[in-house]
């Protein structure tokens, strides 16, 4: 039979990047001459990638964006961020003994995220932790992103997995969308990069702490969702 597997979405659910993507945003924001954004306004911004953010950013300060400059602001932004990896980014706490409490239990492990591929990847090597997923999948690296589900399914086979025997973890109102329109069960963390609280899109369960993400929880939503 198929292991199990557990997917992750990366940014605000597995690993807390929001200093360092706030440092890119308002590097790419000096070249405009825009005002830095400051942590507590991150949030309204965060989530959807640089373009978003950047775009996000020059419409609170009512500034129109052309595509060549945004172009060439997303540029700055990506060069800063690739730049500086890992720079502040952690994982948040309970993340390290949770990947280590399902590998030890027989799940594979993968990450789907709308993050570059390749930035994913040095991401997770700088943080060593690249050695437990089997997969690790970008917004790049297939045709096709989050919310579309294949972005989750394709990540499990790639990952050796069976959807049927699949749970995902994320954060956002995407990576919720993502897993109920594949048929498979969603753990939304609370503490990540949403300006609404996740319990508004219905997940399957909602942690404040990777210490609830437990073999049981996982056991029951799997069980439940093959029912």
């Amino acid at each position: 039979m198929t292991r199990p597997i557990i997917v992750f979405d990366l940014d605000g659910t597995l690993v807390d990047t929001a200093p360092d993507l706030l440092d890119s945003l308002n590097h790419s924001l000096a070249a405009s001459e825009l005002a830095a954004v400051d942590e507590a306004g991150f949030k309204r911004f965060v989530g959807h990638g640089g373009r978003v953010m950047i775009e996000r950013a020059h419409a609170a300060q009512q500034r129109s964006l052309v595509v060549e400059e945004h172009d060439r602001l997303l540029k700055l932004f990506l060069d800063h961020y690739t730049d500086n990896i890992p720079g502040k980014s952690r994982p948040y706490p309970g993340v390290v003994e949770a990947i280590a409490r399902f590998e030890a239990a027989g799940y594979l492990l993968a990450v789907c995220t709308n993050k570059y591929e390749a930035n994913s990847v040095a991401l997770i090597e700088a943080l060593d932790l690249a050695k437990h997923f089997a997969a690790i999948c970008g917004q790049d690296t297939f045709a096709f992103r989050k919310p579309d589900p294949r972005h989750l399914t394709e990540t499990i086979v790639l990952a050796g997995g069976d959807p049927h025997r699949a749970l995902m973890v994320g954060d956002s109102q995407t990576d919720i969308d993502t897993a109920k329109a594949a048929g498979i069960p969603v753990v939304a963390v609370d503490f990540g990069y949403t300006d609404r609280h996740v319990r508004e899109f219905e997940p399957s369960a909602v942690i404040s702490h990777f210490d609830a993400l437990t073999l049981g929880l996982a056991e029951r939503l799997i069980a439940a969702a093959g029912h």
